[in-house]
């Protein structure tokens, strides 16, 4: 099997080698023979976003008109490549950049397991015959996937103690009293539950369990879990190897993935989010955006050390992510760098607007120069009043100053048998030279 796993990645590597040699020459051919189409595609998108602009910071007229404005420019930018012959180098850009990823993907994974098996020891089931389990439940976590899932019987069947959070109950307590006889201990919810049990592991150095049971479980994602398969992560408890991952903290408060201020954070704080998400955004932005908005009230130190007086977005991470677009908030390739990530963005104009879509078109959206991204093993930020913050997308109101740390290595995690235990951002990282490096080091078997 090992021998199989080792072969499987190597043919990987180099099916990965040859799609990146396939995605250069398909970026050469669009350059020199569709250049003029290409232009005037990056022109229609510069003027969708410069155009979106106004739309989200316009109401009424200005931002009906916006929006007829962006939906023309994308036509335009479309017709303009179809007219010009440009499709075929395009899809064969698109078809090419997807076996990259599909074949790195597969590389990566193999070389991981190739990894673990040559270190890894016999699996031991110290959680159900040596030591007591427990696992915490929050049944109304991602729509009720508790009970939809059966965990309640599938951790009974595994040698699990259950233990249901119900309504007015304290889970940290819990956690703490399920502690005090435990070996490993986990939990069955979304991120915010995930941070509070997590800490009381760390407390009590106990190895800890992530089950997906939430709506978005980002800590699972990045643990590289399969967050459909939730009953498979009880697998976990059994399982005797560990790795351990970084814990972050702002004023004393724990979070596992990111805290958001600015813009984000106002409009979770609204009471009509959660219900009409986009009415929401729709509503508040020319507030927050618009030409008479105020400035966030948000001073921090730069990474060159220069005070900077405001962000329109501001995000602290426990570890840092990999954004290459605007739309989500991507993954991290790991857990155990001891260092928080940052990311300050702020766009004041149409015209950054386009620069800043268009860039985002052509995965460069880090060469924005209104997009500032560092790491830093300690951060503060003051303000003036209250700051709205959303932590592992809860909203909460905080005291100024806000003092982030990292404890590095902080929590023991066990993941289920099988698991690469690797991130979208880790299996993907892109199309760089550290990513051909490696590609090239499990091809040749070095």
């Amino acid at each position: 099997m090992r021998e199989g796993v080792v072969s499987r990645g190597r043919v990987a590597a180099w099916v990965a080698l040859l799609a990146a040699m396939g995605v250069v020459v398909a970026l050469l051919v669009l350059v020199f023979r569709d250049a003029l189409a290409l232009v005037f595609a990056l022109v229609a998108i510069a003027a969708a976003g410069a155009a979106g602009w106004f739309a989200l910071t316009r109401r009424g007229t200005a931002r009906a008109v916006a929006l007829v404005v962006v939906i023309v420019a994308l036509i335009a930018g479309a017709v303009s490549l179809v007219l010009r012959g440009a499709v075929d180098e395009l899809v064969a850009l698109a078809v090419a950049l997807a076996v990259f990823g599909a074949a790195t993907r597969l590389a990566l994974r193999a070389a991981v397991r190739e990894e673990r098996s040559r270190s890894s020891r016999p699996q031991v089931a110290r959680a159900m015959e040596g030591g007591k389990a427990v696992l915490l439940m929050n049944p109304r976590s991602g729509g009720g996937k508790v009970e939809r899932f059966g965990l309640v019987n599938e951790a009974k069947r595994r040698g699990i103690e259950p233990v249901l959070l119900r309504p007015g109950d304290d889970l940290q307590a819990l956690a703490r009293q399920a502690a005090q006889s435990a070996e490993v201990i986990g939990m069955a919810g979304g991120d915010g539950s995930q941070a509070l049990v997590a800490q009381v592991a760390m407390e009590h150095e106990l190895a800890y369990v992530c089950v997906p049971a939430g709506t978005r479980n980002h800590l699972a994602l990045d643990l590289g879990l399969d967050r459909d398969n939730v009953v498979a992560a009880l697998d976990a408890f059994a399982n005797d190897n560990e790795q351990t991952i970084d814990l972050a903290f702002v004023n004393g408060r724990i979070f596992v993935n990111n805290v958001s201020l600015g813009i984000y954070a106002e409009i979770v704080k609204s009471e009509a989010y959660r219900d009409a998400k986009l009415e929401t955004m729709q509503v508040m932005l020319p507030d927050l955006l618009g030409p008479r908005a105020t400035p966030f009230d948000l001073r921090f130190p730069g990474p060159d050390g220069e005070v900077r007086r405001s962000a329109q977005l501001l995000l602290v991470s426990n570890n840092p992510y990999r954004l290459d677009r605007l739309g989500g908030i991507g993954s991290r390739p790991r857990l155990d760098t001891g260092l928080l990530g940052i990311v300050a963005v702020e766009v004041t104009s149409a015209a950054q607007a386009a620069q800043l879509v268009t860039l985002q078109a052509t995965g460069q959206v880090r060469r924005f120069h209104g997009w500032t991204e560092w790491t830093t093993a300690q951060f503060e930020i003051d303000s003036a009043h209250q700051v709205a913050a959303g932590i592992d997308g809860e909203s909460i109101t905080l005291e100024p100053p806000l003092q982030f740390t990292i404890a590095p290595a902080a929590l023991r995690i066990r993941l289920p048998p099988g698991t690469p235990g690797l991130s979208p951002a880790a299996l993907a990282p892109g199309v760089t030279r550290s990513t051909f490096r490696t590609l090239w080091e499990i091809a040749t078997g070095r």
